[in-house]
């Protein structure tokens, strides 16, 4: 148990001064270690004190606190006792606190928050005399027992909304705020009793009470399911623990001088330089991005409050001037007086974050290196969002407020667990009056959320603009059934199963599947492309297979073709009967007569795409799948078999079917992916790959007659010994040189390579070997992943990876993510060993890893010379590459 008797666990922060500043965010977490910079900075920030993320970890791991961490509460509660002139508890003045989580980056409503605590039946009624306000007063204490029974004892926050609605139908009231004292004052006790009924314990009325018990509550919300959901989502680590802020309470319901808000210092949506959010008059923070009332947008506060307004944007600019960002802030009025509660780095779009990187780079705000190193990499998945067909004609459904942007289409389900369960397997869309942290997984699997409830700055809103989801909000023209499980637009009933769509830029819904057209990228997006172009060194490659994949691809700025796999141009109607007939050959001259007609299709496939990839490298790999992967399934072979046979079918079909089981039989492995396979076929058959390679230099040699530019390499498969290499190089060179030799064009034998896929764990610890007899090594990640940990990737996360996952035993899917730890030592290894041999070799990553961020990282570390990944994740690898360059140093050996 680790000892922090000694170490400083909280800091106070108030008066002018923060005992931290917003370089110390591992330690006060990311609200709080900006309200002492903002402290710092001469904004009016209430006063209060930050208990460290230290203090979680140790709380999380022992079910203790350390030792002195309650003097040391005292201490600071102390010393806000004296600088507010209150006291905690006191029945004539009482001073009142909030309890907030703060983790190192910003997890909106994923942990808990409880307000207005140190009310008891005595402290409201000083509340009461000191405001001159008996309704605010219990209107205050009775949102505390409702947070409190929520958030402390855990009861859920329905029962506590049914009383509220039962207490508006018998007074006659529309809204929460034309309840009266008295049925506030009811309201409270009805409350306490439903703690009681439900949880066996008394309210507590004394404060201290109320302070620690919140305090471990919001401690503990760290590890409750939605935040820990949020955290794998975000690929946020599960061990760095949360803050919590203790802070003085100022009050935005106390009357027409009285308001809050949330706002962004420009559009997280779209980027423009405009100021953004919203705002209630008497209010409290949490009926803003509830839902519960319509708030207004920020700009009519300047005609209801104009001083306020401009000290509030006056504090705008101050703050990105400062933090030399987008700064997503909240803030309350009391009296007429702004007070401002947090400021952070603002969660914004794709298309945002890449028009505010320029525009702050042509504000002279930030320079070019900053402005690539400001957006996020994954976040460009966001720009190949689809949109409706502009061309199409359609008929709003709906309109809210357009809160995410991007087109989805999915059928409609109500409930997050059902979501969760079935959006691996199809497309839903989640529709809620509004969403709440409880539904993240929800959001997470469907393919879009849709509210009717809620502004821009609502719960959905701020988590779908954080996951890159369509999200349509406020949709008041839709009143959602939970029981009847449907929802009403102006009489037309739509049932849970059927379509709709939803545009999250405009905000409109639409009945049924409506067509989408792919997005186009912007000047901003090529601004920000060409820097980063300019900044890495590390090329970037696609995977294709076919012509509209690599043209696909060149528009997102690719640099040639890291692997085209030839196995997917066999599966067409016209070529698998004939590659059937190659397979099941029993005979050379058999096997030969089919490839013979295999040959032109190939040639044509890999012409066009030489003439897409016109002065690009493309890298062609040979056959390499097992070759039962072209055959019928065998059990669904023998039913169709005893089917006719109990049928009394045609003899001759029977005898036909009889005879390809055989065959199939014939072919049959016990472990195919690890059997006769990739660079063993070859060896077994070599007019397989003559016939390949040979399609390949045709191809080429028709290209280069039209003046295509071509650059093929042919890359060998699941090498494991050199010795494979040598023969099959010698194959592939001898076809090679017979195409070009017979024809008419000129290709310089030097224009083309011959390499190998390094994705077995010995080819690795050999590749000094291998590296002389190749011209280039691609690493085939997915497969040496396997071969590494032994899962057959199927197996694995079809039955137990998740576990594994869920129980930290592997920190990520390493099919998704690179293993650094174990496939990496042999990627590196793999690297110094071959260039050690051979200098020039040129070094890849055909794996899906190309594409992922993190990995691409590790490839610049490793010294690639380029990864190659899908089409649509090119700009995602050329951006982490530019971050990688610019992250620092290549490791120790290259």
């Amino acid at each position: 148990m680790k000892d922090m008797s000694q170490e400083k666990k909280v800091y106070f922060f108030g008066g002018g001064e923060g005992e931290g500043n917003t370089n110390m965010g591992n330690l006060l977490g990311g609200k709080g270690s900006n309200l002492h910079e903002m402290t710092n900075l001469g904004i009016n920030v209430p006063p209060g004190f930050t208990i460290t993320t230290d203090v979680c970890t140790y709380y999380t791991q022992n079910g203790e606190y350390p030792d002195n961490l309650e003097e040391e509460v005292d201490e600071h509660m102390g010393r806000l006792e004296e600088q507010m002139g209150k006291e905690f508890g006191d029945s004539e003045d009482p001073l009142l606190v909030s309890i907030r989580s703060g983790a190192r980056v910003s997890m909106p409503g994923m942990m808990d928050t409880v307000l207005n605590l140190g009310l008891n039946d005595e402290t409201v009624e000083g509340l009461a005399k000191q405001t001159n306000n008996r309704r605010f007063a219990y209107d205050c204490y009775r949102r505390f027992v409702q947070m409190y029974g929520g958030v402390v004892v855990g009861l859920e926050n329905a029962d506590f909304e049914e009383l509220i609605e039962a207490k508006k139908e018998k007074y006659d009231a529309v809204n929460d705020t034309e309840l009266g004292v008295e049925a506030l004052k009811e309201l409270v006790e009805e409350f306490k009793d439903h703690v009681e009924a439900e949880a066996g314990i008394d309210f507590p009325e004394e404060p201290r009470e109320q302070l620690w018990d919140s305090i471990t509550a919001v401690f503990e919300s760290w590890s409750n399911q939605r935040a820990i959901n949020y955290r794998e989502i975000n690929d946020i680590p599960h061990h760095w623990g949360t803050a919590v802020n203790v802070q003085t309470m100022v009050y935005g319901n106390m009357g027409a001088d009285c308001g809050t808000g949330v706002a962004f210092t420009r559009d997280p949506s779209t980027g423009e330089k405009k100021y953004y959010g919203e705002y209630l008059k008497n209010a409290q923070g949490e009926d803003v991005v509830a839902g519960i009332r319509t708030p207004k947008d920020i700009s009519e506060l300047e005609n209801d409050m104009p001083e306020v307004y401009e000290q509030l944007t006056a504090i705008f600019e101050k703050l990105e001037q400062h933090y030399k960002d987008v700064q997503d802030v909240e803030f309350t009025i009391q009296d007429g007086e702004l007070f401002m509660l947090q400021t952070r780095t603002g969660k914004r779009t794709a298309k945002a974050a890449i028009k505010i990187a320029v525009d702050m780079y042509d504000e002279g705000l930030i320079d070019k290196n900053t402005a690539v190193k400001r957006v996020a990499p994954k976040k460009l998945d966001e720009l190949l969002h689809k949109r409706i067909d502009p061309d199409i004609e359609v008929d709003v459904l709906a309109a809210g407020l357009g809160a995410s942007p991007g087109a989805a289409t999915g059928k409609i389900i109500f409930e997050s667990d059902e979501a969760a369960e079935v959006g691996d397997e199809e497309k839903v869309l989640l529709v809620r009056t509004e969403t709440s942290p409880e539904d993240i997984h929800g959001m997470d699997a469907a393919q879009g959320i849709l509210t009717s409830r809620g502004g821009m700055t609502s719960h959905a809103a701020v988590v779908a603009r954080g996951m890159g989801k369509p999200c349509v909000a406020g949709c008041e023209d839709i009143d959602v059934d939970y029981d009847k499980e449907q929802i009403s637009v102006d009489g037309k009933v739509l049932k849970k199963g059927e379509y709709i769509t939803i545009d999250g830029s405009k905000g409109e819904v639409y009945e049924g599947q409506v067509p989408t057209v792919d997005p186009e990228m912007d000047e901003n997006f090529e601004r920000l492309m060409r820097w980063a172009d300019d900044i890495r060194t590390m090329g970037v490659r696609t995977n294709a297979d076919t012509p509209e994949d690599a043209a696909q691809a060149l528009e997102y700025g690719a640099e040639g073709i890291g692997l085209t796999r030839t196995e997917h141009m066999f599966f067409g109607e016209d070529r698998l009967p004939i590659v059937q007939d190659m397979i099941l050959a029993e005979e050379t001259d058999e096997r030969q007569e089919a490839l013979d007609k295999l040959r032109p299709m190939q040639k044509e496939d890999f012409k066009g795409i030489f003439e897409v990839m016109d002065g690009l490298p493309v890298t062609i790999r040979l056959l390499d799948p097992p070759l039962h992967e072209f055959l019928p399934d065998r059990d669904e072979l023998l039913i169709e078999l005893t089917e006719l046979k109990v049928t009394g079918g045609d003899e001759e079909k029977i005898a036909e079917k009889e005879q390809l089981l055989e065959d199939i039989e014939r072919l049959d492995e016990m472990n195919p992916m690890l059997g006769n396979r990739g660079c063993r076929l070859g060896i077994n058959f070599p007019e397989i790959y003559e016939m390949q390679v040979t399609a390949i230099f045709e191809a080429a040699c028709e290209a280069a007659a039209e003046g295509v530019d071509v650059k093929p390499e042919v890359m060998i498969p699941l090498v494991c010994d050199v010795r494979e290499l040598e023969i099959l190089k010698e194959v592939a060179q001898e076809a090679a040189e017979k195409a070009i030799d017979e024809s008419d064009v000129d290709i310089n034998y030097a224009d083309y390579a011959i390499g190998t896929m390094i994705e077995l764990p010995r080819a690795a610890l050999t590749a000094d070997k291998i590296a002389e007899e190749a011209e280039f090594f691609s690493f085939g990640t997915n497969d040496l992943t396997q071969t590494t940990y032994g899962f057959s990737r199927d197996d694995a996360e079809g039955k137990f990876l998740a576990k594994y996952l869920d129980e930290e035993i592997l920190p990520k899917n390493p099919f998704e993510v690179l293993d650094q730890e174990g496939v990496g030592q042999l990627v590196e290894t793999g690297v110094q060993k071959g260039r050690s041999t051979n200098p020039d070799l040129k070094v890849g990553i055909c794996g899906e890893h190309g594409g992922e961020p993190a990995s691409v990282n590790f490839c610049y570390q490793a010294d690639l010379d380029y990864v190659s990944c899908s089409p649509f994740r090119v700009p995602i690898a050329r951006l982490a590459a530019a971050q990688a360059e610019l992250g620092g140093k290549k490791k120790k050996g290259y």
